[in-house]
């Protein structure tokens, strides 16, 4: 679902930040190569999410899907010196093109790739994380971030991204679309935390903004 026309996705992209050329590179390699290439973030929110970590500037970063790699490179441009970015994924198949083009960056070195379920993993991080971005599987956000809140502090910004889910969030519900469900409770438990204050922006498919209290 396109929330805005391809002639303004367009002009918006065109007067952002170029992409860079690595970027390039693998978007072009998973669509060859990887399922549901659709996936992949992209050049706009990548743009997004680069800036949001540079201006955070973080010590720790923490992806929960990692896919091919787009996002955690894109924020790892944002990464402190000593900086790491712990990403996430359960495919053990993707290892390869991840590293592949971590490698190209000059932050290949600060990105940790761990494989396995997230809410076993997160645990055992001994790290408090500046920036989290949560882009895994829609069903768990709650407990990814139950998760997540536990290893931040305060300032430290969590995002969440596809919550308004091809613009079902606003359609009449089927009772058999537990994700869409889900996604429903779960911004509107990031509006009424007490714990953040939330944004949600209209960017892509959706990308709240949440800063720990």
């Amino acid at each position: 679902m396109h929330f805005l026309s391809e002639a303004l996705e367009n002009y918006i992209r065109d007067h952002s930040e170029n992409e860079p050329t690595v970027l390039q590179e693998l978007t072009r390699e998973t669509h060859l190569k990887v399922i549901q290439p659709r996936m992949i973030t992209g050049h706009f929110q990548g743009r997004v999410l680069s800036m949001l970590s540079k201006i955070i500037y973080p010590k720790y970063i923490l992806e929960i899907g990692t896919y091919t790699g787009y996002s955690a490179i894109c924020l790892a441009e944002g990464l402190a010196k000593e900086g790491e970015l712990h990403t996430i994924d359960v495919n053990e198949e993707l290892i390869d093109i991840q590293r592949k083009y971590f490698d190209k960056t000059s932050h290949g070195k600060q990105i940790i790739q761990h494989t396995g379920d997230a809410l076993n993993i997160i645990p055992d991080l001994d790290v408090c994380f500046d920036l989290v971005f949560i882009d895994a599987e829609k069903k768990m956000y709650d407990a990814y971030f139950e998760a997540v809140i536990k290893k931040t502090k305060p300032g430290s910004l969590i995002l969440s991204d596809n919550v308004l889910w091809s613009g079902k969030v606003v359609e009449p519900l089927d009772r058999k679309d537990r994700a869409t469900a889900v996604l429903l409770d779960y911004n509107q438990k990031l509006k009424e935390d007490p714990r953040i204050e939330t944004v949600l922006l209209p960017i892509r498919d959706g990308l709240t903004l949440s800063r720990v209290l």
